[in-house]
């Protein structure tokens, strides 16, 4: 009952739910409930695709340069209490047993769910993003592992709420579905979310913080740096889960967070967005000239004041 599959090669690790880890198999306790039903065999096997194409992109990504996933954490919204709402309603629970976060950074996302679920899981590949996560966690019940979302080694039918938080298009959808039926009890759901990337402040600082994503959009594709959102486009996350024939139902809501930023936050949100500058190695001008624009534009418009700021959300979710 306690066989856990062997590590991935080339120093990769296993995967769980929420974030974090270090190599190999050092894992923390996940308690009887979990660990007395991991199993030697996870997903069915897929050959290695979603080790293959996220570690690529983990790799052309820029994230695991140094001091990337501290800004990251710092600087990137966290899940409102609304979303975390819908998730526990669709569940049938106000307090989730387990809840497994796959692809969870630096745990962000799982953090948010501390103070609602009796344990939450965080899985991560990017190693100093577990790190991160690890060094940021405070509470008792969050537990992170390095490794990947298609085969996590945590016990079938063990979750109430599995999660991929903005994570989802760095994976492929079909093995990560299929773990993630398994992962979840009956009733269970599945939800893939994410956040718009450019928040409502103020217009003229909306639009230049538009302009700059678009160029850094255009810069990638022009260059030949993958994006995961380019080959699994985020608005077709619930036709994949509809696909899958893995939830009996499946449904598309919108919700949104507010919060408040100056413009040193959102200057440093600008420098979070799609992996730092010098992925283009000084080949996209058009880069730091947007940046420069909204750089400027911010400190005109928000000046030395706190904004208040709405992030609108859309989550697909599936119920097992």
């Amino acid at each position: 009952d306690r066989l856990l599959k062997p590590r991935r090669q080339a120093g990769l690790g296993r995967g769980i739910a929420l974030a974090g880890g270090h190599h190999g198999w050092n894992l923390a306790p996940v308690g009887d409930a979990v660990l007395g039903h991991v199993r030697a065999d996870s997903s069915p096997g897929y050959d290695g695709r979603v080790t293959g194409f996220s570690r690529r992109l983990i790799d052309r990504s820029g994230y695991e340069g140094e001091g990337f996933a501290s800004d990251y954490d710092r600087y990137r919204p966290s899940p409102p209490e609304v979303l975390l709402a819908v998730l526990m309603t669709h569940a049938g629970t106000d307090h989730p047993q387990l809840v497994v976060d796959l692809g969870c950074g630096t745990g962000l996302s799982t953090r948010a769910w501390a103070g609602h679920a009796e344990r939450v899981i965080g899985v991560e590949a990017n190693a100093r993003m577990v790190a991160r996560a690890r060094a940021a966690s405070g509470a008792a019940n969050l537990e992170f592992i390095e490794g990947f979302a298609d085969e996590t080694g945590i016990g079938s039918e063990s979750a109430d709420i599995v999660t991929c938080a903005q994570s989802f298009h760095w994976m492929e959808p079909a093995p990560v579905l299929a773990e993630a039926a398994r992962l979840l009890r009956r009733g269970g759901v599945f939800a893939a979310y994410d956040y718009d990337v450019v928040p409502v402040i103020q217009p003229d600082v909306d639009a230049a913080f538009t302009a700059h994503v678009a160029a850094r959009s255009a810069a990638r594709s022009r260059l030949g740096i993958e994006a995961g959102g380019a080959t699994w486009p985020k608005s077709k996350h619930i036709d994949q889960i509809r696909a899958s024939g893995l939830f009996r139902f499946a449904r598309e809501v919108q919700c949104h967070g507010e919060g408040t930023i100056d413009a040193r936050r959102l200057i440093g949100l600008a420098h979070s967005i799609g992996g730092p500058r010098a992925l283009f190695d000084g080949r996209a001008p058009e880069v730091d000239a947007t940046l420069a624009t909204l750089h400027a534009t911010a400190e005109r418009q928000l000046g030395d004041r706190t904004w208040p700021t709405v992030t609108g959300y859309t989550c697909r979710l599936g119920i097992k």
